[in-house]
């Protein structure tokens, strides 16, 4: 059978809308986008629920003046569209009645069934709840929904409808307000309908929200595209019939057809490459419809002989789908006049899940693997977004987390069993064992790819094999943070360290404590259970080690908790003046989160130090000649007297400032001596040589204490062409 073509013209008149009013009306454009899918019985149902919200919402206008039924219609009418089932389209319908009317979800459970309640409850927002200000408010209702959507995920199909028609009559708000919705659609919702395979949705939520972020430039672009399309038509439709031509000779079931790109599709590769509308030639893309999949690689293969394809611009998504179950061939080609275009190819039903993404599962009930995977990845993702939304410490982490996890842009890597994993582009080794399991992620020390070893902060790359090293004793690094990029690595990350940390300055705390106690002459163990509950009640907070924890991070002062515990004794009287010494805190070094070793003076085990109470970096140690801690002294109470344990547990950084003959091989010479000497090279700086014989090298080094440096510096000492060796107490690199 011969091809069909035909070529979509953005300046073509379009036919007038079908009423959206009344809705039992058999010439209203959902009653008829509705008979072409559902039972009457279901129809009829959808019929009640109008009137029923129509009623409800009577006397109600939207700021167009619109009476404000025309709304939830509007979003029905997408639904419907999507080919979306019964109880989705009466939610819809429904969405506002409890939150704007009188009308309880008791009511609607009454007359519309329990799931129809449930979808309507899932959408409604937390109106009733206080909340300190209206970014948060936002967060706990993405929160809120994003929950719901894991037990039933037509209640984002509905809310990103319900967007749209919102983004459509966007324009009789103000500026301000305009932007705000505009901000929060590109952010999130358009992200969403992307993830979830609504190809339609997720372009025109772009598109809007362009219109209204940046007002001038969308203007610009569309001008300059309504100006070119007489100029490129000619073009777009040679290309059109060439391609008609060569797929009927290969006697090929397809239909071919031209589109525009969309306005922000064109403006970010615009400011992606720097280019000029001018400079852009493939505004327009091409699109191939074949009537199985495997037709679609005959039809690539009759395309590359027409014109010649761009290395490198070949995408299978056929054989490797993408996460929101996008399945096409993409290849970029020569085309006539030098003229670079994109064809996409893909089956008849490709494109319709292309369109319909996630929502195709009530437009397919039959056993298709394909579409059965599409909706265990989706279930995958939601599972996954719980498990953020269980992890991080309240919405707006969690809405922080979502953004991260929301990323368009994927590359596709393998599992050693084979399994194909997607994850954003730029994720790192530790993003990849995340995404395995979240023990493979805590646990993780080293990545293979493709059987060489990377470092874990290496990116991943398109079809790399990964293999995640993991040792049963290790922890996430908090380092990490700084390279990760997914939701799911930055929360567990995350949870981990504030764990962590809480433990170990809840320990540091209690130390503090007990030793304020007994400089009051009071025994630890005399504070009793009941002495707890009244400070937690009048501090307001939900435990003893949240006390313990803001002790040891600084936040609050021993000695001050010690008197309050003392004044709920009974019979202990306490007498200003006779304190005795507070017991010195030991330092072994390894407390990491809790206590923390200054960077400006780097104190080693064998130095005088002092430990300086630190608001939300807890106990910091400096060396008692540190420059930096002069000004703290003038506040004796932030300071504490502290030591170093006799055996240490690990290494210690030092600052060395070395002057040096400037000659070929002297780091190398250097280097060595450091490592014979059992001390690591943690940093080096060379300082710009002023054209004398002498130049300044700076090394940060590791040692057990100060008899470990000593004997560093004597062997450096030995090497004839250092003139000089000083340890630094101030940080200069």
């Amino acid at each position: 059978m011969a091809s069909t073509a035909h070529f979509n013209k953005a300046d073509a008149q379009k036919t007038p809308p079908l009423p959206l009013l009344p809705v039992d009306n058999e010439a209203s454009e959902l009653t008829i986008l509705l008979k072409t899918y559902l039972k009457p019985k279901d129809i009829q149902k959808i019929w009640d629920a109008y009137r029923f919200s129509e009623e409800a919402h009577h006397g109600q206008s939207r700021r167009s003046g619109e009476p404000y039924i025309v709304h939830p219609v509007a979003v029905a009418c997408t639904l419907a569209k999507l080919h979306l089932d019964a109880p989705t389209i009466l939610a819809a319908l429904l969405h506002d009645v409890v939150e704007d009317t009188t009308i309880t979800n008791k009511e609607i459970e009454k007359k519309f069934g329990k799931q129809v309640s449930v979808l309507v409850d899932g959408l409604s927002k937390l109106d009733k709840i206080e909340f300190q200000d209206a970014t948060e408010a936002q967060a706990e209702n993405f929160r809120k929904m994003l929950l719901a959507m894991s037990n039933d995920v037509r209640v984002i199909l509905v809310k990103l409808a319900d967007r749209l028609h919102n983004m459509q009559t966007l324009d009789v708000l103000r500026p301000e307000k305009q932007k705000r919705i505009a901000q929060e659609t590109h952010d999130i919702y358009a992200p969403i309908a992307n993830r979830l395979g609504l190809n339609s949705i997720y372009q025109e939520l772009e598109d809007l929200s362009f219109k209204y972020l940046y007002p001038m430039r969308y203007r610009a672009i569309q001008k300059a595209m309504k100006a070119s399309r007489g100029n490129r038509r000619e073009v777009v439709e040679k290309i059109t019939a060439a391609i008609h031509q060569k797929l009927t000779e290969m006697k090929m079931d397809t239909e071919v057809s031209g589109r525009e790109k969309n306005t922000y599709s064109i403006y970010k590769k615009m400011s992606e490459k720097s280019m000029s509308f001018a400079q852009i030639n493939d505004i327009y893309a091409f699109r191939i419809i074949v009537k199985e999949a495997n037709d679609a690689y005959s039809a690539l293969g009759a395309l590359h002989s027409l014109y010649k394809p761009l290395p490198g611009k070949f995408k299978d998504y056929i054989a490797i789908p993408k996460a929101n179950g996008y399945q096409s061939l993409h290849t970029s080609l020569f085309g006539p006049f030098g003229t670079p275009i994109e064809v996409q190819i893909r089956s008849k039903k490709m494109h319709k899940l292309a369109e319909a993404g996630v929502a195709a599962h009530w437009l397919y009930k039959t056993k298709d693997a394909h579409l059965t995977e599409l909706q265990q990845q989706t279930h995958q993702w939601l599972k996954r977004l719980l498990e953020i939304q269980s992890d991080s410490a309240d919405s707006l982490e969690f809405l922080e987390h979502l953004k991260v996890d929301l990323f368009p842009d994927e590359v596709y890597v393998f599992t050693p069993k084979g399994k194909i994993l997607a994850l954003p582009k730029g994720s790192t080794a530790v993003d990849f064992a995340y995404a395995v399991h979240s023990d493979v992620g805590n646990c993780c020390v080293a990545a293979k790819y493709n059987q060489e070893l990377v470092p874990l902060r290496a990116e991943v790359n398109n079809g790399d094999h990964i293999e995640i090293i993991t040792a049963p004793l290790a922890k996430p690094n908090p380092a990490w943070l700084n390279f990760v990029i997914t939701g799911k690595a930055r929360s567990h990350i995350r949870q981990y360290l504030k764990s962590i940390e809480s433990e170990e300055s809840s320990r540091l705390g209690e130390g503090m404590l007990n030793q304020a106690l007994k400089a009051l002459h009071i025994s630890p163990s005399s504070v009793k259970e009941s002495h707890w509950k009244k400070l937690i009640s009048d501090y307001g907070v939900k435990t003893k080690e949240e006390i313990l924890a803001e002790i040891g991070l600084g936040k609050r002062m021993n000695v001050m908790v010690a008197h309050q515990l003392i004044s709920f004794m009974d019979g202990v009287s306490h007498v200003k003046g006779k304190h005795k010494q507070l017991d010195v805190i030991t330092i072994k070094g390894s407390e990491s989160m809790a206590i923390q070793l200054a960077t400006c003076c780097h104190p080693i085990p064998g130095d005088p130090i002092l430990g300086f109470i630190n608001k939300d970096k807890g106990l910091v140690v400096h060396t008692h000649d540190c420059l930096a801690i002069r000004k703290f002294k003038l506040d004796p109470d932030k300071w504490l007297d502290v030591e170093w344990d006799p055996s240490p547990d690990r290494l210690f950084k030092v600052n060395l400032q070395i002057m040096v003959l400037n000659g070929r091989g002297m780091l190398a010479k250097i280097s060595s001596v450091i490592t014979e000497s059992d001390s690591n090279i943690d940093n080096v700086n060379v300082e710009e040589s002023d054209g004398g014989h002498f130049v300044n090298v700076n090394f940060i080094v590791q040692v057990h204490n100060r008899i470990h440096l000593a004997d560093l510096m004597r062997n450096l000492r030995k090497i004839s062409d250092i003139a000089r060796i000083s340890r630094v107490k101030m940080k200069t690199f």
